[in-house]
């Protein structure tokens, strides 16, 4: 228990150091703490949403993967009965010509269950001309498609296969839009004889949409592999039968047998899309969910997540500043009162005490550096009797004001001015040879001189300084305090000589000290 009182201790100890001396550190810290707290849960909710947009995306698939697998059933169902039409025709074809409006051709269309989208099966010869219908009426006999895509395509090509073509209006029939479905019917040669044909209705497609439910502004949509769109929910008619090939959402499509990608579409919404290949089809199913609707309830979590997180981010940054400033006060009282206690008050020079410290320190470094040291012993002449004569009000006066005139004259930050006691102050000079202390003396007895204070006991009736100025190279068996003693003797001097003047020497060894 002991040791790991003393591990805490150990860790702690620093820290309260550092905080203490540095308040700012504490606000800084507790800053840098609640942001870290706000970003935490705000990441873990980036990282859900992305969770979010991840299972959407498999309902997405999944809704792709039903719609494909419908496309499939419903078009291997018609593939089956056109590769019927084809064999039964050529069939027919290998014993007799065929011709327009013969009965014989009647009997190859076969009715199956499941084709109610299918509105028409014909029978197409190598001219282009309907000669055979399911449905054998005058207005279907006869009409040319030499000029459809889908016509073209299987004349120019035996290997063509199942043929689905584009959106088209249908010359057969009235109304709406339809696709056709149509197949090569070659000879025994292998010469281009015609083409079976069917007719679907788009609205297959849009029923394919029925057990689909997708809020606006989601899209499904059902696009050939060109990019023209053949279904789409909600149905528009600027949208169905127009080509999206330009759009950069077909480009990220292309290549690519599946994918998703989040991108602005129709109605320069931002949608979720995600899209598939229909295998052995020229189709392409896409379902795009709007990212509103994909993360309506993530934002809603997203914004209460964000809302505590930047409470609790300012409360605990407030608290930590408020604990700053705290801190911060109380380092400015202690300074205070660390002030107050170096420093005399009458003056604002340091006191006795402080300066007795910071001369011991000095005092050690020049006995271990060998390097010289000087003080100067000065005191105002006649300030008794300035005090008997102008009274104590005024004495207090020019003691500020001769303090201050040390302390201007006074230029480097490692000497140390103090009032010693009364009139008298003390002034610490370290790495000084006596000349430079000499003359540190000189410019303070004449800028108090130039105060120009009126004082009658004096000589010259102005107030003025007497300073002894004494300086050594401690030795190590010496004592500081005998240096200080002889500054006084040398300001004893100066005195009897007359004041207002600097008497100064260099102690090779300096005197035993007196007794104090």
């Amino acid at each position: 228990m002991s040791r790991i009182r003393s591990l805490l201790s150990a860790v702690v100890a620093p820290i309260v150091r550092v905080t203490g001396n540095r308040p700012h550190v504490v606000g800084i810290a507790g800053s840098v703490i609640a942001i870290i707290a706000v970003l935490i849960p705000l990441a873990m909710m980036w990282l859900i949403r992305q969770q979010v947009i991840d299972h959407h995306r498999e309902t997405s698939e999944n809704l792709n993967a039903m719609i494909a697998l419908d496309l499939e059933n419903n078009f291997r169902f018609y593939d089956v009965q056109l590769r019927d039409l084809v064999s039964d025709e050529q069939a027919l074809l290998s014993r007799t010509p065929v011709m327009v409006g013969d009965p014989v051709n009647q009997r190859i269309f076969k009715s199956l269950p499941a084709e109610a989208y299918v509105e028409g099966k014909y029978v197409v010869d190598k001219a282009g001309v309907v000669v055979a219908s399911q449905w054998d009426t005058q207005d279907n006999l006869g009409v040319r498609v030499d000029d459809r895509a889908y016509f073209t395509a299987q004349k120019n090509s035996p290997d063509t296969g199942l043929f689905i073509s584009h959106p088209y209006l249908s010359k057969t029939r009235q109304g709406g839009l339809y696709i056709a479905l149509s197949r090569r019917l070659s000879g025994a040669d292998g010469t281009f004889t015609g083409i079976a044909l069917f007719e679907v209705r788009l609205e297959l497609f849009q029923r394919l949409f029925d057990r689909i439910y997708l809020e606006a502004p989601g899209v499904v949509e059902i696009l050939l592999q060109d990019g023209t769109t053949i279904a789409s929910k909600p149905y528009s008619d600027t949208v169905v039968g127009r080509s999206a090939a330009t759009s950069p959402i077909y480009a990220a499509m292309a290549g690519r047998d599946s994918g998703t990608l989040i991108a602005r579409g129709r109605g320069d919404v931002e949608r979720l899309y995600t899209f598939r290949r229909v295998a052995g089809l020229p189709f392409i199913v896409l379902v795009a969910p709007s990212m509103h609707d994909v993360l309506d309830e993530w934002n809603r979590h997203f914004r209460l997540a964000a809302a505590a997180s930047l409470f609790w981010g300012l409360a605990l940054t407030a608290g930590a500043w408020l604990l700053a400033f705290t801190l911060g006060e109380k380092q400015r009282v202690q300074g205070e009162l660390a002030k107050l206690a170096a420093t005399d008050p009458l003056t604002q020079l340091h006191n006795r005490r402080t300066f007795d410290e910071r001369f011991q320190v000095q005092w050690q470094s020049a006995a271990r550096t060998r390097r010289p040291v000087s003080v100067l012993y000065i005191d105002i002449d006649r300030f008794k009797l300035f005090n008997d004569t102008y009274g104590h009000a005024e004495g207090d006066k020019v003691l500020a004001a001769v303090a201050r005139c040390i302390g201007r004259s006074i230029r480097r930050s490692v000497d140390v001015v103090a009032r010693y006691g009364g009139e008298e102050f003390v002034v610490l000079l370290p790495e000084t040879e006596l000349a430079g202390a000499q003359s540190v003396a000189e410019t303070v007895r004449a800028n108090v001189r130039a105060l120009d204070m009126e004082n009658k006991g004096t000589d010259i009736g102005r107030v003025t300084v007497s300073i002894g100025c004494a300086s050594c190279v401690p030795a190590a068996s010496e004592q500081g305090i005998a240096l200080l003693q002889a500054a006084d003797g040398l300001l004893y001097q100066a005195k009897e000589s007359g004041r207002d003047q600097v008497r100064a020497a260099f102690f090779e060894a300096l005197p035993a000290c007196a007794p104090s």
